[in-house]
């Protein structure tokens, strides 16, 4: 959405801001949500989030709801009075409004052109829940496209499909995702547009995203409020105007969660229950783990090299602990594509063996020729092409620990020989 774009600049802007920014956006006054209280535990809820009007706890009746402003208030500086108040920011949007003027003169974009953030948010919300979905402390991806008047339309229906694409790219079923349209009472006062963005989650339909058609109010509001004017000079035609704004606006933590439950699977492997999580290459925390077969010296100097060049290029796991089957599972369980294993093979030969995770097929390749194959293979490239001088294995066991005792014992003394390697 950024790096490869040429119509997007990534910026970080600050968590506090001056206040009158929130005065200027309308959080000071609209930033509501109803808080209803129980009469008898005291318990207090968020009033749109209960079926019933009565206290999900104990059943009590509830009061009439009030308005509750969701902003985290705090001073700035050494006295606590009206003028040093200030507010952690409930989005990021504002951060890169504010800077419109100073990202056009700096970049020199052209319209139509987007500024993107990836940063935290607080919210104080009344109830938080369903684990990492709803809480007081989240990441904000969000961008703020600025085009010309007229094409709004076009680029809003542009971003709908952009953005609900970019969720099925990285792994998310289409099954599992739909659009919803906001209805006219939904609607903020400003916007033109607005469909959120749905995941099917195990307690339901709920929002990734938000993308809205906020016509010109943002940047004319901060205008009016700072008396800076932040408007476009379209260098070919010699108009001036105030841009219309895009914004697509999605929750980092939600889509966190929606890509776990899509990815979780299990299956049976070796006659055993297995747990493996189907993350994309993109999104796995871990791109490769590299596990020696031995703790032997003769291995380990071999794997640990491995590991330090591989690191550079990848993130790297190295794991020499319990049986090679186990390491293959715990592997598997948290969404590591590829295994690659080191056997005393390597000694002679100078070759290893690379196994995937979803078929758990494995290929055998030259060293030389490791980074280059891993690169493909997480780039997307068919796992069973392998480099010349490879070997394809389908569904390839795993050593067992009675395997792996007899071959230790069987290249004790020989397996050095003209190899290069002193024996341990």
């Amino acid at each position: 959405m950024v790096q490869e774009r040429d119509d997007m600049v990534g910026i970080e802007t600050s968590i506090l801001m001056h206040p009158h920014v929130w005065v200027a956006s309308g959080h000071i006054k609209e930033f509501h949500d109803p808080l209803v209280e129980c009469k008898a535990c005291h318990l207090r809820w968020r009033g749109d989030d209960l079926k019933e009007q009565k206290c999900p706890t104990c059943g009590g009746e509830l009061t009439s709801p009030q308005q509750f402003n969701l902003m985290f208030k705090t001073f700035m500086g050494p006295v606590e009075d009206s003028a040093s108040v200030t507010y952690l920011r409930p989005e990021t949007a504002q951060g890169m409004f504010v800077n419109f003027e100073n990202v056009v003169t700096t970049t020199r974009k052209k319209l139509p052109f987007g500024i993107a953030q990836m940063g935290k948010s607080f919210r104080n919300e009344i109830t938080t829940g369903n684990f990492i979905f709803r809480s007081r402390e989240f990441e904000q991806m969000e961008i703020e496209y600025f085009v010309k008047p007229g094409t709004e339309d076009k680029w809003f229906e542009y971003w709908l499909q952009e953005r609900f694409n970019w969720y099925i790219k990285l792994g998310i079923k289409k099954e599992h995702l739909k659009l919803r349209q906001h209805c006219k009472e939904e609607l903020a006062h400003y916007a033109r547009g607005c469909y959120d963005v749905n995941f099917l989650f195990p307690m339901g339909w709920a929002e990734l995203e938000g993308i809205a058609s906020r016509g010109d109010y943002d940047l004319k509001q901060h205008s009016e409020h700072s008396g800076k004017v932040l408007d476009y000079l379209d260098e070919e035609t010699k108009e001036r105007y105030t841009p219309y704004v895009i914004e697509p606006s999605a929750g980092v933590d939600r889509s966190v969660l929606a890509f776990l439950c899509d990815a979780y699977d299990e299956d049976i492997a070796e006659g055993e229950q297995r747990s493996v999580l189907r993350l994309g290459p993109a999104l796995s925390p871990v791109k490769v783990a590299i596990l020696p077969l031995s703790k032997k010296e003769s291995l380990a100097n071999i794997s640990k090299g491995i590991y330090a060049e591989l690191r550079k290029c990848f993130a790297v796991m190295y794991d020499d602990t319990q049986s090679i089957g186990r390491r293959y599972r715990r592997q598997d369980e948290i969404g590591t594509p590829y295994c690659v294993t080191i056997d005393f093979q390597t000694i002679d030969d100078m070759t290893v063996t690379i196994r995937e995770r979803d078929k758990m097929d494995q290929i055998r390749v030259p060293l030389q020729a490791l980074k280059d194959t891993l690169q493909s293979k997480l780039d997307g490239d068919d796992f069973l092409a392998v480099p010349p001088g490879g070997k394809v294995w389908k569904n390839r066991r795993p050593f067992r620990e009675a395997e792996r005792e007899r071959k230790l014992e069987e290249v004790k003394d020989t397996s050095f020989r003209g190899s290069g390697v002193s024996p341990p």
